[in-house]
């Protein structure tokens, strides 16, 4: 399973790329404003930074919701860098965006994807990445991680090459549960990826390993 960082900062993504299991970026508008980053120029040129650190596939999201607006904002992030992913509303110029930039062997994540209906549209379009918004259908008592299982078993059926980005992950659990599901991606915040590392016995173990080493010297 693929790691991505749901993030626009630069030190938290520089940090998940020094513990060596990085392998992307998605980001949005939201998260850019976070940081401070706004404006097309500053916008453009973050993602430009952000793909100077990673070795991996960066999402950078549209903010036109027409077919020609999406196909315009597209091209212009594709150009930026070889690594950008042109992330794209799951909305009817948002598949046939998807369907026009996957004929020009762009890479695209269909965002916003809240059933198997949806995610079967994607796939048919073309897309690199489908992403299901886990966190936000647990927000309204819908099991989020239903939905990568049902996703999973429907591209299985049909050999779609799309692959499932797990989005919205909100805790470490999410996480285990996406891996156990056959996700093939999730993007997260730094700490639900950070909180992989945390055992308590791995604690009381390091301790009690470098007391009794003192112990003996």
């Amino acid at each position: 399973m693929k790691f991505f960082i749901d993030t626009a900062n630069l030190d938290q993504i520089k940090e998940a790329q020094d513990l060596g299991i990085l392998d992307g970026v998605t980001t949005n508008p939201s998260l850019m404003a976070k940081e401070g980053i706004t404006g097309k120029e500053n916008i453009l040129e973050h993602y430009q930074a952000i793909c100077e650190i990673v070795t991996g596939d960066v999402s950078a999201e549209v903010i036109a919701t027409d077919l020609e607006g999406m196909i315009r904002e597209g091209e212009e992030l594709a150009n930026l860098h070889e690594q950008i992913v042109i992330k794209l509303p799951m909305i009817e110029d948002g598949v046939k965006a998807c369907k026009y930039f996957s004929e020009q062997d762009i890479k695209t994540n269909v965002t916003l994807v809240f059933s198997p209906g949806q995610a079967i549209l994607a796939a048919k379009a073309g897309a690199t990445y489908v992403s299901p918004f886990i966190g936000r259908l647990d927000d309204i008592s819908t099991d989020g991680l239903n939905l990568i299982g049902e996703i999973r078993m429907i591209y299985d059926n049909y050999g779609f090459e799309t692959q499932i980005l797990a989005a919205s992950i909100r805790h470490t659990m999410h996480i285990i549960d996406c891996a156990k599901l056959r996700a093939d991606v999730i993007t997260s915040p730094l700490s639900s990826i950070m909180g992989l590392l945390k055992h308590p016995l791995t604690d009381i173990g390091l301790e009690k390993f470098l007391a009794d080493y003192k112990k003996g010297n």
